[in-house]
């Protein structure tokens, strides 16, 4: 049995390293890659939901540059593609390749158009979400020029038009189309966020069909999918469950998904999955570990979180934490390290190491 103690040198090692292989994912006009250069993947491309997440390591350590010259870009793929957005907003969209897209070219602002599960309405709600934390509670200047509110204003029409209440997705692992809580909870909070900045325009109707139809989704994801990691957003980062919705995913999740390197995503999950027929052997995701400690810190159930830490650290690698494990092995797959779960365990690591000389036991 190794103690291992958890003191203030060791968490500034342990953030320094992974805040260093994040930053190698930034390319020069403020993008984050989904993971490293030339991965055979395709994962060296820059995500809309991977850069929001990403982004989340560099605000709890007051990195205001680097998240603003993130979203200053973010805003700049908006207004390139301004014209699709304003097609959208016209007719309704009937194909995957006429909603705003999920992934672009960290230096072109291209769209990649090869079919990646295009619909994602989380990819939209969840910059929206942050604008407004930026904008509002940060009080930071990201929307500043009259072109910038017009194509905010305009996301939000977007997502009327769309009727994203109940508009069948492909949700944040980009596969089947379906109505996702997922979605719909992070379409909600980003219009609420948004609607607190003077500028942006959001009927308070358009949040109502979004609540109503989260709180009719829940506990499920959706109709196909009754427990997903995915669920976990709608607790943090986007606060849009009560008390009950909350507990109720926390145990689904930690009861059905929960595993010894990570989280599964959902059961029956095919990527990656280590059984050739595809079921009972789902790839274990290292940022669940991380997500759930992040919430476990926020209510201040440190001892649950504590434990979550203990299991993350020993699923790191020196390359960094891995999108995934195989099943039941210390086997993981290509996209080492994942930005998105750098920055979870920046976020988890950060909010722990404010609390001094935490003990973890670690089996050896």
């Amino acid at each position: 049995m190794l103690i291992l103690i958890m003191n203030k040198n060791l968490y500034n090692e342990l953030i320094t390293k992974h805040l260093k292989i994040l930053e190698s994912l930034q390319t020069p006009k403020g993008l984050f890659l989904a993971s490293k250069k030339g991965v055979s993947t395709g994962y060296d491309k820059s995500w809309l939901r991977d850069n929001f997440y990403e982004t989340l390591a560099f605000e709890v350590i007051n990195d205001w540059e680097t998240v603003e010259r993130t979203y200053k870009s973010i805003l700049k793929i908006f207004l390139k593609h301004e014209a699709k957005i304003d097609a959208a907003i016209k007719n309704k969209p009937k194909n995957s390749f006429e909603y705003i897209h999920a992934r672009f070219h960290p230096e072109t602002f291209d769209e990649f158009w090869e079919e990646w599960g295009n619909k994602q309405n989380d990819a939209v709600g969840c910059i929206l979400f942050r604008l407004g934390e930026l904008e509002v509670k940060q009080k930071r200047s990201i929307i500043k020029t009259q072109e910038q509110v017009r194509i905010v204003n305009k996301l939000v029409k977007y997502l009327e038009s769309i009727e994203y209440w109940h508009d069948r997705d492909s949700g944040m692992w980009e596969e089947d189309e379906e109505i996702h809580a997922s979605s719909v909870g992070a379409c909600v909070a980003g219009l609420r966020s948004v609607m607190r900045i003077p500028s942006i325009e959001v009927p308070y109707q358009l949040i109502r069909r979004g609540q109503r139809s989260l709180n009719a989704l829940l506990p499920r994801e959706s109709e196909r999918k009754f427990v997903d990691l995915a669920l976990l957003s709608l607790i943090w980062p986007y606060n849009v469950v009560n008390e009950e919705q909350r507990d109720e995913i926390l145990a689904n999740v930690e009861y059905h998904l929960k595993r010894d390197r990570g989280v599964i995503r959902y059961k029956g999950d095919h990527y990656y999955n280590k059984n050739p027929d595809g079921y009972s052997e789902e790839a274990e995701w290292t940022f669940g570990l991380a997500w759930l400690a992040i919430i476990y810190e926020m209510m201040e159930r440190k001892d649950k979180a504590q434990e979550l830490l203990k299991d993350l650290i020993a699923a790191d690698t020196p390359e960094g934490l891995p999108e995934l494990y195989f099943s039941n092995s210390p086997e993981f797959n290509e996209n080492t390290p994942l930005g998105w779960s750098e920055s979870l365990f920046i976020v988890a690591m950060v909010q722990m190491e404010r609390q001094e000389n935490v003990v973890f036991q670690k089996d050896v």
